[in-house]
């Protein structure tokens, strides 16, 4: 622009005599002409340096918003890539947690049902046991009342004076018809395991003196002995079924607080799954928004430099 300048100068004073001397000549026009340039000439500069200057103010807030934003979108990328790891660890301790406790709660449920069928064949055995016994106290207990009436001088205590043993003793009984057939195998059987748990030799029937004192001690022994038997039994069937109990009980709040813990770890799981897809659907946007702000700022860049070369360029145009 000052070579401009100069050379209209240089012009204005080499024409400057003669158009003093004749101010309407065409020279004087002429000079009239370039005046009125080199003034257009200033103000299209000016005009020009007023547009760059605003265009460039534009670029640097442009830029620096773009940057800001660069910068908080890389943040967020971090903070919930951070986030997604975090749930993603936190489903694999969960679903771990829910391997173990279903593996807890069918071992537990297992125990219970061998448990409860142990239970069933003890109780079923002692029921059969307890109505053995109980038969037999009841046949022992007639048995001695009838011998005992009869040895006040019952015509049938002739029938026992030739018994040698008790199973003749009390075949005796059932044949004069006060006892009867399954009282007597329930007597014998109760004698022969009377025997086999003692480990006696004798026979099944012991041989005792034929004195009829004696037949009713010996069957009273017998009842005395079928009575403790009958009582251990019962109290056997009261301890197992309180050990049972107490077994079960704590089984059952085993798989009761398990199935509890198992409850809560997948609702965690299903929160925890929730959050991990949410953040990934955020993850996605932020990172998109990213991209774009990094095209962005680079297209800015571009069309800056472009925009500021341009203006170097026509800056030297009019110089």
């Amino acid at each position: 622009m000052k070579m401009v300048l100069s050379r209209v100068l240089a012009a204005a004073a080499v024409l400057a005599v003669p158009a003093l001397a004749e101010q309407a000549s065409p020279i004087g026009k002429a000079i009239q002409l370039l005046g009125d340039m080199q003034a257009k000439i200033i103000k299209e500069g000016e005009g020009a340096q007023k547009l760059y200057g605003e265009f460039a103010e534009w670029c640097e807030d442009r830029s620096a918003k773009l940057n800001h934003e660069i910068k908080t979108g890389k943040a967020e990328v971090g903070e919930l890539k951070a986030a997604i790891d975090e749930e993603v660890a936190k489903l694999g301790s969960l679903n771990a947690q829910v391997e173990k406790l279903a593996g807890d709660i069918s071992t537990d449920e297992a125990d219970l049902k061998a448990a409860q069928g142990i239970r069933d064949k003890e109780h079923t055995a002692f029921a059969a046991e307890e109505k053995e016994l109980t038969e037999v106290v009841d046949t022992l207990q007639r048995a001695v009342g009838i011998l005992e009436r009869e040895m006040k001088g019952g015509a049938s205590m002739l029938q026992l004076k030739g018994a040698n043993n008790l199973v003749q003793a009390m075949g005796a009984l059932v044949q004069a018809s006060m006892l009867s057939t399954a009282d007597a195998s329930r007597f014998q059987s109760f004698l022969q395991s009377s025997s086999e748990d003692e480990d006696v030799g004798a026979p099944a029937g012991a041989v005792y003196e034929s004195q009829s004192g004696n037949i009713v001690e010996t069957i009273s022994d017998l009842l005395e002995k079928a009575e403790e038997q009958l009582e251990t039994a019962r109290s056997t069937e009261t301890k197992s079924l309180h050990a049972f109990e107490m077994m079960e009980q704590g089984l059952k709040d085993e798989i009761k607080f398990a199935n509890k813990e198992l409850a809560e770890a997948k609702e965690g799981i299903a929160a925890a799954s929730e959050k991990k897809a949410g953040s990934e659907g955020d993850l996605e946007v932020t990172q998109k928004d990213l991209s774009a702000d990094v095209a962005g700022l680079s297209e800015l860049h571009h069309e800056c430099m472009t925009k500021a070369e341009d203006f170097e360029a026509e800056t030297k145009s009019r110089g």
